[in-house]
């Protein structure tokens, strides 16, 4: 076959230096094909060359994991014999180039990831970052984004339960599109991907493979510029109904015990699948392309092993049951192909036409792929915030902050997804986490994703702790106990150093509130290159958590639910205005440090509150963040149609008691009679509680302001239909 050169290696995206390596590990010069699978392998996105150093720092064992990081998902014990499991992964830049399809194959992908676990998907959840909402591309995104989301989630029967959407002018050639799934499995049935032993089938099941996502992690792995349009090529067509098909058939099959490993063809298709089966059993892998199922005539070797055609498994079976797989795929009409065999050789041999048309070491491709330390500097922190001026009407500020992009409600996107299939969505979107009863018990669990770019962008390091124990509080806040997070590490090139110190920052930050909070990390996903004609993203490390409660009916929501109960504020409240929203929407600046974190306080405040639940002493709760107290508040009042009074310390600052965005805090309402007993329990607790006001009325009155519920509806719910009415 043909030597591949230089400028070949060079417009795969990989280095000179990388091209030197690939030389020495062959002893030769790799031929089109080995390159074409060298160049994946290798790429950012399935080899983390630039960040499994600083990702080995991450906290990932504890007594109910039962999976970490290297599978396809992480697995938690939630007892009974269950297991859940779950992972986030982005598909950011397909999503950019054709939202619809870059949006449902995200869904399609990180779906195949938790059912190739052994583990029917019951929720899935998303993290989305748009540009500017003015921007001329805003809209065409958000709204292709959300119906693929929603096309390929609702055809395949699974719940959409929460997400969060923000905009900001950083996104504007690059936006985030981030899935998040979450299915149950038990703790005997969890399927792993090491192919191990030799002599064993290689079976090839699912949707057959055509030329449409060639080069997509690749893709995945560079900069976008002018030209960016161009890669649509590169996007891969989904097909949920195909999808459901497999999803079926792979778990009839994994009801018998005749599967050794199995793997998703997600990003490198059959190229990743196969390579890391190999290297994780210890084996090697022989295939047959001719036996590879094609919907286009005449593809090659290059073609087949880097096509990322959606809705595809390889699986390693037991000798002699391959008839017996055979049979319950062809029930589904799926494609059934034994096409290769494993082996004791550690190599990746691929045939193709009498021919050997690729010969390479496995480990070479994945545990020897390049690792670097990259060079990184500390951004600089920013100048502290000086006097933030007062609104001229505190009630005008909370009409314009509830109804600005990153506040107002997000119902236009939600009520596209179907959110209460399967029948056990207990909380909707639209509070502080997702409630999911476990089918056929009281059990259930709670599901958040959360990140606030702004303030990682201001300090990487407190910034992405700030993620962590945001999506921990949301948790909290419904009654549940976190128990794991998985992450999605979104971030622009990281051969910039100040780049690459906000990544090593963030993933410090991670690591330590994680451990601070028994909150381990056991999958995950890094995008790096998030950044067009050298304007990097605002720093992203998306965090997805998961928690459990023992009883569902104890579960808390945001919504006030009855007049003349006791308003508190758990935490303690010192007006910090510095990245705030009230600060960015009212005075158009982006400045200071962002709010302190105490993982102390965080840990004592929340187990505070969750005791309070447990024992059913709270009507309503709610986590304190963007936006501080009064945003709660409100939020909590057009929930429950429910007005309130609110009463200010008397040596409170206003405005930067009622919107600075303090950590560690929650509202919550009581009884009247309820409500000194918890102030002095909290005050034994070390914890800090506040009465600041009663629920009642048609309006929230707080510091000479009376405003209309009716007025922040309009404000709150107007915002985005507006926006989507305009595209």
């Amino acid at each position: 076959m043909t030597e591949a050169t230089l400028d070949q290696a060079l417009e795969h995206g990989l280095s000179e230096d990388e091209w030197k390596r690939i030389l020495r590990v062959l002893n030769r010069t790799p031929n089109f094909t080995e390159l074409g699978i060298f160049s994946v392998m290798w790429s950012e996105h399935c080899s983390y060359k630039s960040s499994r150093v600083h990702l080995r720092t991450l906290p990932t064992k504890a007594p109910w994991v039962i999976q970490g990081p290297g599978e396809n998902a992480g697995v938690i014990d939630i007892g009974d014999g269950q297991a859940i499991v779950f992972k986030m992964e982005s598909h950011n830049h397909p999503s950019y180039i054709e939202p619809y399809q870059g949006a449902a194959t995200g869904v399609g992908g990180i779906m195949r990831d938790v059912f190739t676990m052994g583990a029917r998907p019951i929720a899935m959840l998303n993290a989305l970052r748009f540009g500017e909402p003015d921007h001329p591309k805003t809209q065409h995104l958000v709204s292709g984004v959300v119906a693929g989301i929603g096309g390929y989630g609702n055809c395949m029967g699974v719940p959409t339960v929460a997400g969060e959407v923000n905009f900001h002018r950083s996104y504007n050639g690059n936006i985030l599109v981030n899935a998040m799934c979450v299915g149950l499995a038990h703790t005997d049935k969890i399927f792993k991907s090491a192919a191990e032993g030799a002599g064993n089938p290689v079976v090839y099941v699912g949707s057959k493979t055509g030329r449409d996502g060639i080069h997509g992690a690749t893709m995945a792995s560079a900069e976008f510029d002018d030209a960016s349009e161009e890669k649509r090529p590169t996007v891969q067509v989904g097909d949920p109904f195909t999808e459901k098909l497999l999803l079926e058939a792979c778990l009839e099959l994994m009801a018998t015990d005749a599967i050794i490993a199995i793997q998703d063809m997600g990003a490198a298709g059959l190229t990743s699948s196969s390579c890391e089966m190999a290297d994780k059993g210890g084996s090697g892998i022989e295939l047959d392309l001719d036996k590879v199922p094609c919907r286009e005539t005449g593809m090659t070797a290059y073609e087949m092993m880097l096509s990322e055609s959606q809705e595809r498994m390889l699986m390693v079976l037991k000798p002699g049951r391959e008839p017996e797989a055979e049979r319950i795929f062809q029930k589904w009409e799926l494609d059934f192909a034994v096409i290769g065999v494993t082996t004791d050789t550690k190599r990746l041999v691929l045939k193709h036409k009498g021919e050997t048309v690729a010969d390479i070491p496995v480990t070479a491709l994945a545990d020897e792929a390049p690792l670097y330390e990259r060079p990184w500097e500390e951004p600089k922190h920013p100048a502290s915030l000086g006097a933030a001026p007062a609104p001229k009407d505190v009630g005008d500020a909370l009409i314009k902050l509830i109804g600005s992009p990153d506040l107002a409600s997000r119902r236009w996107i939600y009520e596209q997804y179907d959110t209460t299939i399967m029948g056990n969505t207990v909380q909707r979107p639209g509070g502080d986490a997702a409630v999911i009863r476990i089918d056929g018990t009281n059990k259930g669990i709670a599901l958040k994703c959360d990140v606030t770019p702004r303030y990682v962008e201001a300090d990487p390091y407190v910034g992405a702790m700030q993620a962590v124990v945001e999506t921990w509080r949301n948790i909290t806040a419904v009654g549940a106990t976190p128990l794991a997070i998985t992450d999605n590490l979104n971030f622009g090139n990281p051969q910039r150093p100040e780049i690459m110190g906000q990544f090593v920052l963030a993933v410090r930050g991670i690591g330590d509130a994680c451990r601070a909070l028994d909150f381990p990390v056991v999958s995950g996903n890094v995008s790096l290159y998030n950044e067009t004609n050298g304007q990097a993203i605002l720093p992203t490390p998306t965090i997805g958590g998961v928690g459990l409660m023992a009883d569902v009916s104890r579960h808390a929501s945001v919504a006030f639910k009855a007049p003349s109960e006791t308003i508190l504020v758990i935490g303690q409240t010192k007006g910090h205005l510095g990245q705030s929203l009230y600060l960015r929407e009212m005075h158009g600046r982006e400045e200071g440090s962002p709010p302190p974190i105490d993982l102390k306080a965080e840990r004592r405040n929340g187990e505070f509150v969750r005791s309070l639940i447990a024992a059913g002493h709270t009507t309503a709760v709610h986590d304190i963040s963007d936006g501080g107290l009064l945003v709660a508040v409100a939020e909590m009042a057009l929930a429950g149609n429910i007005g309130a009074e609110l009463h200010l310390p008397a040596e409170a600052t206003p405005h930067a008691f009622l919107f600075g965005e303090d950590q560690a805090r929650y509202v919550l309402t009581v009884s009247s009679t309820m409500a000194d007993r918890i102030v002095a329990e909290a005050a034994k607790e070390q914890v800090p509680a506040l009465k600041v006001g009663a629920t009642g009325g048609a309006a929230i009155v707080v510091a000479g302001s009376q405003i209309p519920l009716s007025r922040l509806q309009d404000a709150y719910e107007g915002w985005l239909p507006k926006l989507m009415d305009a595209a």
